[in-house]
């Protein structure tokens, strides 16, 4: 085991620690990780302990337009939160050990349940922009996994279970709360749910590579969320994974796409979406 492999633990104890001298008390429970565009959601916690992502020990630091990389907690419908504002990417040059070490980090402030978020593009037919998706299960097409290398004991089994990556019961209960979410023109929420592939990007896909995804039972595809939901479950969270259909990603009608278009159709999916994850919360049992 080399040096650096013997100090990731090390790493993420040390972060865990300097996070929690910031949490003014707040003892999270709940983790919520938000996608492009998403991150308003962060303004809504009430009471909170900001911080940046570059004041913390051995994080590496968002580079991407949307994210404002830093933890939020405190309190969001009467739950003690953690949320990250932004989050890394294996296409930013970080290797994927490094992309799920906040994974690590909220297990060890106490997290239990964590909701990962993310912006998407749809390639089943029977979605539309604007549509959010319950993800059931994940295809992992970024050529990583965050686990290869030495395992830690303390952070999970060497061989940890991935058959119900997606909490079925955090799922049905999404389900439930969605029924009765509007907005505000009164038109209801639209929740799919399906199989999200994650790639490495930054390069959108091809058409041909769209197909592809999509014979292979995709519904939708995005540069994020497999290997935190991979630790995560590593780590023993549950998970509640949502993706927001910003754009379809129809192989044969595919048209060109560019973020500004991503965070454009985030920005208006984001009051239903919020008003999912806030019920979600509040629901969830202590």
């Amino acid at each position: 085991m080399t040096a650096e492999n013997q100090s990731y633990l090390q790493h993420i104890t040390e972060a865990a620690d300097y996070v929690r001298t910031k949490l003014g008390g707040v003892k999270p429970s709940i983790g919520l990780v938000l996608g492009s565009g998403l991150g308003d959601l962060a303004e809504k916690v009430e009471g909170p302990g900001y911080v940046p992502f570059g004041e913390i020990p051995h994080f590496p630091v968002s580079t991407v337009e949307g994210h404002a990389g830093r933890f939020v907690a405190g309190t969001l419908e009467g739950k003690p939160v953690i949320v990250m504002q932004g989050r890394f990417h294996f296409y930013e040059g970080y290797p994927m050990q490094k992309v799920v070490f906040p994974v690590y980090v909220m297990r060890m402030l106490g997290v239990t349940s964590v909701v990962m978020t993310n912006a998407a593009g749809g390639m089943n037919r029977s979605f539309q922009a604007g549509d959010l998706m319950l993800i059931s299960d994940h295809i992992n097409f970024t050529g990583a996994n965050p686990l290869i290398g030495p395992n830690f004991k303390e952070l999970g089994v060497r061989f940890p279970d991935m058959s119900e990556a997606y909490d079925r019961g955090y799922r049905e209960l999404a389900k439930r709360l969605a029924a009765g979410i509007t907005s505000a023109e009164g038109a209801p929420l639209r929740l799919q749910e399906g199989v999200y592939c994650g790639i490495s990007g930054p390069a959108y896909m091809t058409p041909s590579e769209l197909t592809m995804l999509a014979r292979l039972g995709g519904d939708a595809v995005g540069m994020s969320t497999v290997g935190e939901v991979i630790a995560a479950r590593h780590a023993g969270l549950k998970v509640l994974g949502i993706s927001c259909i910003t754009d379809m990603a129809i192989g044969d009608e595919l048209e060109p796409l560019t973020h500004e278009q991503v965070m454009a159709t985030a920005e208006r999916t984001k009051p239903m979406f919020q008003s999912l994850v806030r019920a979600f919360v509040r629901e969830l049992a202590d």
